[in-house]
C-alpha cells in the first residue's frame, strides 16, 4: 500500500513539474537574433579566425551588436563586406588585412612523417590521414585559412593558388577596388593609357 502511494505521489509531483517546464520553455523562449542569422549566412565559413573571433558565428553576432565594424573577416573579402553593411546600413569601410587570390593547402605526401597535428588544426576537417600515415587534402573542401600550417613539424603543406574558373568567377561590384583593377587590367590589355 505504501509502495503504490509512494509511486502516486511521485508521478503527480513528475507531472507537475513536466507541465512547469513545457509552460516555461514555451514562455521564455529565445529566439535566434534574425541580423545575425543573416550576417552568418553571408560570411564564408571558413572558421580561420583572422577576424579575431573563433568562428563566423560569434563574429555574425558581434556585428549584429554593433560591437565590432563589418570589415574583419578576410576571406570573405570586399564584396562580402559590402553585402553586410547594405544589410545593416552602415557605411563601408576597407578590409583590415590586404585580400589575395583564394589558395588551397597542399601536402607534400613524400614528406609528411603522420604526426596529425596538421588534422587537429584544420577547423573544417579537409585533412585526411591517419597516424603515421600520409595525409592529403580534400581541395574541395579546404578554405585556405592556412591554421595547418604552424604545427606541420617538418613544413611540407604548401599554399598554392586556385586557378580563378568559370565555376568560381564572380562579377566585380562596380566601385570596388576588384572592379578598379579588372578595368586596369584591361586598358594594359588593350594598350590605353591611364
Amino acid at each position: 500500500m505504501h509502495i503504490l502511494l509512494s509511486l502516486s505521489v511521485f508521478s503527480g509531483f513528475a507531472l507537475l513539474v513536466g507541465i512547469g517546464l513545457a509552460f516555461a520553455s514555451r514562455y521564455f523562449h529565445v529566439e535566434g537574433d534574425p541580423l545575425a542569422d543573416k550576417i552568418d549566412a553571408l560570411l564564408p565559413q571558413t572558421q580561420c579566425g583572422q577576424c579575431g573571433y573563433p568562428g563566423c558565428r560569434p563574429y555574425a553576432n558581434a556585428v549584429a551588436a554593433l560591437e565590432v565594424d563589418v570589415n574583419h573577416c578576410v576571406p570573405g573579402g570586399e564584396r562580402t563586406m559590402l553585402q553586410i553593411a547594405d544589410m545593416m546600413g552602415v557605411e563601408p569601410k576597407a578590409i583590415e588585412a590586404e585580400e589575395t587570390a583564394p589558395v588551397v593547402a597542399f601536402i607534400r605526401e613524400d614528406e609528411c612523417i603522420g604526426c596529425t597535428l596538421c588534422i587537429k588544426a584544420c577547423p573544417v576537417d579537409c585533412i585526411i590521414g591517419a597516424p603515421k600515415q600520409y595525409h592529403t587534402i580534400i581541395t574541395d573542401h579546404c578554405t585556405g585559412c592556412t591554421l595547418c600550417l604552424e604545427p606541420c613539424p617538418v613544413d611540407c603543406i604548401d599554399m598554392l593558388e586556385v586557378p580563378e574558373t568559370l565555376e568560381k568567377w564572380a562579377w566585380p561590384v562596380p566601385g570596388t577596388e576588384r572592379a578598379k583593377v579588372g578595368v586596369e587590367r584591361k586598358h594594359q590589355h588593350e594598350g590605353i593609357d591611364v
